[in-house]
């Protein structure tokens, strides 16, 4: 579904005081552009009075000599311009690159700390344009607006000092006319953000209308409405063109304001240098150095605004990507069930590390849905069992799993052989209604978050193979490659490979319980046998086997039911 509209959160300030919060590459980055900015100016200094020199030089005729020290000193100045631009480059481009990915890895657990609860209001295809090309756009950000900024801060109260030091008219007229841009800058800004703001939503509601079509086009197919679902991508992919066009727009009309008015200004400064050359109050060496630099007083300031426009889009990115961290931050704590997070005990940890069951056990859990708490469950899962979850649809038995994997918050207790809930990678084994299969081989997909080199041993791809006959699945080729998504296989063979990785880390000894989610809610009635058998055995081997399912072909393998009710509490 489309995610609702909500209002930019922007700072209005030029730098985002949360950037420098959520990516602390930026402080030192900014520290390094400061210094190089000083230095920029020192040289643009050098550089107009050793050029001033040069020029009066040659008209009063000293010696060539010293004329030519003056030109190589010139020539070293510009060397050392370039090579400064060279690394204010180099520093932004690794700067964009390191905050771009400190902020992704950032949003990733972000996300992961709000919660499938939070997720589900949430369309996963603005999130990924949001993380891939809004966090791409901070190159121009990075690139060129902040490096001009920070060197507007500091080259132009420094280049004016110095214009008004040697001609006190100059400074006062840059001094005067220097609001100027500043104020239109605010003015053709606001526009700016506001029209650009525009553009990303669309782009944003484009992807997500396009994620949609593609996830339900056999849907779309079978009633007859597949044109008019193409109609409506065509209308909003129409609307970011005419967007687009107006962005570009007003950065044009705002390039071609900001160069007039400073235009205008280094006039005003010129046509005062030259009544006074005339009438001999101003010498040539001072007016001509002055008027070397009035346009470098005004040039770091006039590009600040001309690549705000190339920054927008990055801009308009981190708000939304700030607007997530700032909500996960707002949380009291990460969000899992009651007395979660202390280590587990030493002894359970060891019968983990050998593949055996592990006791697990909840008193009055009662998960937290949006607003509302669902009613209560309780029981103890007991090693070498099978304990079912069973109820209507929406009654809660996912969110219990769900608080169980530490990703929904709840009230109540739930431990683990009697102690504090661990993280659920030290002891649960899961595979839920959705597969979460990724690119790769399926082995991949089956070996996930286990060491690389466990393919590469005779024995991982022995438990790979067994784990692929127990879930069903040992008719899938283990060197198939999936494409995005898991695309490539049907959704039984999906749910069949989602079960086998659930399966292969408890094989190989990295969990106790196995947890699934309707594992067999795409498989024909063989298909569900075979796997009820499997996991039946896993569980007689010592196992401990939590299942959620709606058949009644699951009661056959359980050992313990538990009745989950949308209105009722529930009685141990």
């Amino acid at each position: 579904m489309d995610e609702p509209e909500t209002p930019a959160r922007s700072s209005g300030r030029p730098v985002d005081p949360r950037l420098l919060r959520y990516a602390r590459t930026s402080r030192l980055f900014f520290v390094a552009i400061g210094a190089i900015g000083l230095a920029q100016t020192v040289v643009v200094a050098a550089f107009a009075w050793l050029l001033t020199r040069a020029i009066v030089g040659a008209v009063e005729g000293i010696p060539a000599s010293e004329l030519a020290s003056v030109l190589a000193a010139l020539g070293g100045v510009v060397a050392a311009r370039a090579g400064l631009l060279w690394l204010r480059e180099s520093i932004s481009a690794r700067a964009a690159a390191r905050v771009r990915s400190e902020l992704r890895d950032a949003l990733t657990t972000a996300v992961g700390r709000l919660g499938p609860g939070w997720l589900a209001g949430r369309n996963s295809a603005q999130l990924a344009v949001t993380a891939g090309r809004g966090l791409d756009a901070l190159d121009a950000y990075f690139g060129r607006y902040l490096p001009q900024l920070v060197l507007t801060a500091v080259a132009t109260p420094l280049l004016i000092a110095v214009i008004w030091w040697n001609d006190a008219i100059s400074g006062l007229t840059v001094l005067l006319t220097m609001p100027l841009i500043p104020l239109f800058m605010v003015l053709i800004g606001l526009a700016t953000r506001t029209v650009q703001r525009a553009q990303w939503q669309t782009l944003r509601q484009l992807a997500a209308r396009f994620a949609d079509t593609v996830r339900g086009l056999a849907t779309l197919t079978v009633f007859g409405r597949q044109h008019r679902a193409a109609t409506s991508i065509e209308r909003v992919t129409e609307t970011y063109r005419a967007e687009t066009m107006r962005v570009l727009r007003v950065s044009f009309l705002s390039g071609f304001a900001l160069e007039f008015l400073a235009s205008i200004s280094v006039a005003i400064v010129a046509v005062s240098i030259g009544f006074r050359l005339i009438d001999g109050s101003l010498g040539l060496a001072v007016g001509l150095f002055v008027l070397l630099l009035a346009p470098e007083a005004y040039l770091p300031l006039r590009q600040v605004g001309v690549q705000f426009h190339a920054a927008a889009e990055g801009v308009a990115a981190t708000d939304d990507v700030f607007e997530v961290l700032d909500a996960a931050r707002e949380l009291p704590s990460a969000p899992a069930p009651a007395g979660a997070g202390a280590p587990a005990a030493a002894s359970g940890s060891a019968r983990a590390a050998a593949g055996g069951g592990r006791v697990v056990r909840a008193d009055g859990l009662r998960v937290r849905r949006g607003d509302a708490l669902l009613e209560p469950v309780s029981f103890a899962a007991q090693p070498g069992t099978v304990t079912l979850l069973s109820g209507p649809s929406g009654s809660g038995k996912s969110s219990v799993f769900a608080a169980l994997r530490g990703v929904a918050e709840a009230e109540g207790t739930v431990t683990l052989d009697g102690s504090s809930l661990p993280p659920a990678s030290t002891w649960l084994a899961w595979a839920g209604q959705e597969p979460g299969l990724i690119a790769g081989t399926v082995a991949d997909n089956v070996v996930l978050g286990s060491p690389a080199e466990t393919l590469a041993q005779p024995e991982g791809r022995r438990m790979l193979r067994r784990a692929l006959d127990l879930a069903g699945a040992c008719s899938i080729d283990p060197a198939l490659e999936l494409g995005v998504r898991g695309s490539g296989l049907s959704g039984g063979q999906a749910q069949r490979v989602a079960v086998a990785r659930a399966l292969f880390r408890h094989l190989c000894g990295s969990a106790g319980v196995i947890a699934l989610d309707e594992p067999s809610a795409a498989l024909d009635a063989e298909t569900e046998a075979a796997l009820w058998r499997s996991l039946r055995g896993l569980a007689d081997g010592g196992a401990t086997v939590l299942l959620i399912s709606h058949r009644a072909s699951a009661r056959s393998i359980a050992d313990l039911q538990v009745p989950v009710r949308a209105r009722q509490a529930v009685t141990a």
